[in-house]
């Protein structure tokens, strides 16, 4: 009897390490749509569960570490993980716990979203917990993504308009990762085009570290449906870097991703809230309004 030899078939493994959100727009429920629509495969570790929908977040609670250390354990020494994203980490023990798991495993690729702040305004993290990732975090980060009120929060001072995203980038690298982006998302509705500015680190011919930066130019999508965006662009880039993407490249992908999501959700309605981007809209764009579609 013959037996047939079996094929090895490989896709990027992305880890994503973050919250549940019970509403489906954001944190872990997101970040697997995002990774699965970009053709990765999406393993998880829950750290907090939330008791959340489009109108804001009503309770969290928080894992056990034992028990986010297992999951992280579990899933490297089986699968193996290409790039790790990160998102809510509600305490610093919780930072703590998965930075020791992460430097373990001698995880490389690692895209931080430092949530400290539901789009609701719900606070997600303290001091403390914006203490502890910068201290156990940042060092082992390849880019970390705040957008301007959480580079405020890490920053201790007030990051309000596009020319200072590249003093608060620079700023934020003095405290260890390798790559910041400054996500302009939250300036004031009066701006129509809106700037993320990206910096990192790069090595030249001469194996010398070089900094380099670059400004993403785009326009407002007009929608009220943005829920989850941050958790999704940082879990785009993740999975472009798995497969292979410089950073800068990953950026550019990630945010056209997002922004194409945005208008493909424009019309969408999900809950009474802010409801979510659409995240499969390259296999299912959605319809138009009748009075619309012409």
């Amino acid at each position: 009897m013959k037996t047939s030899k079996k094929t090895s078939v490989q896709i990027p493994k992305i880890l994503t390490i973050a919250g549940s959100d019970s509403g489906g727009g954001a944190g872990l429920q997101a970040d697997l749509k995002v990774i699965t629509a970009l053709g990765g495969y999406g393993m998880t570790v829950v750290t907090a569960i939330t008791a959340q929908n489009t109108q804001g977040v009503t309770q969290i609670q928080d894992i056990d570490l034992g028990v986010v250390e297992a999951q992280i354990d579990a899933v490297v020494t089986d699968i193996g993980v290409d790039a790790v994203k990160i998102g809510m980490l509600a305490s610093p023990e919780i930072v703590g716990c998965v930075a020791s798991a992460l430097r373990r495993h001698g995880i490389k690729r690692i895209v931080l979203d430092p949530v400290l702040r539901a789009t609701s305004g719900a606070s997600l993290g303290g001091n403390d917990t914006a203490d502890a990732m910068r201290k156990e975090l940042f060092p082992i980060a390849s880019v970390i993504t705040p957008n301007m009120q959480e580079a405020s929060i890490l920053l201790g001072r007030d990051i309000t308009q596009p020319d200072e995203f590249e003093q608060a980038a620079q700023d934020l690298m003095q405290m260890g990762p390798k790559g910041v982006l400054i996500k302009g998302g939250h300036l004031d509705t009066k701006h129509t085009q809106l700037m993320d500015f990206l910096i990192w680190q790069d090595i030249n011919s001469d194996s010398k570290v070089i900094i380099s930066s670059k400004k993403f130019n785009h326009y407002r999508v007009n929608t009220p449906n943005t829920h989850g965006t941050g958790c999704t662009l940082a879990s785009a880039i993740a999975t472009y870097l798995a497969d292979g993407h410089d950073l800068s490249h990953a950026v550019a992908k990630a945010i056209a991703y997002v922004e194409a999501g945005l208008e493909a959700g424009t019309y969408l309605s999900i809950g009474n809230g802010p409801g979510p981007l659409w995240h499969m809209h390259a296999f299912y764009p959605t319809v138009l309004p009748a009075d619309l579609d012409s």
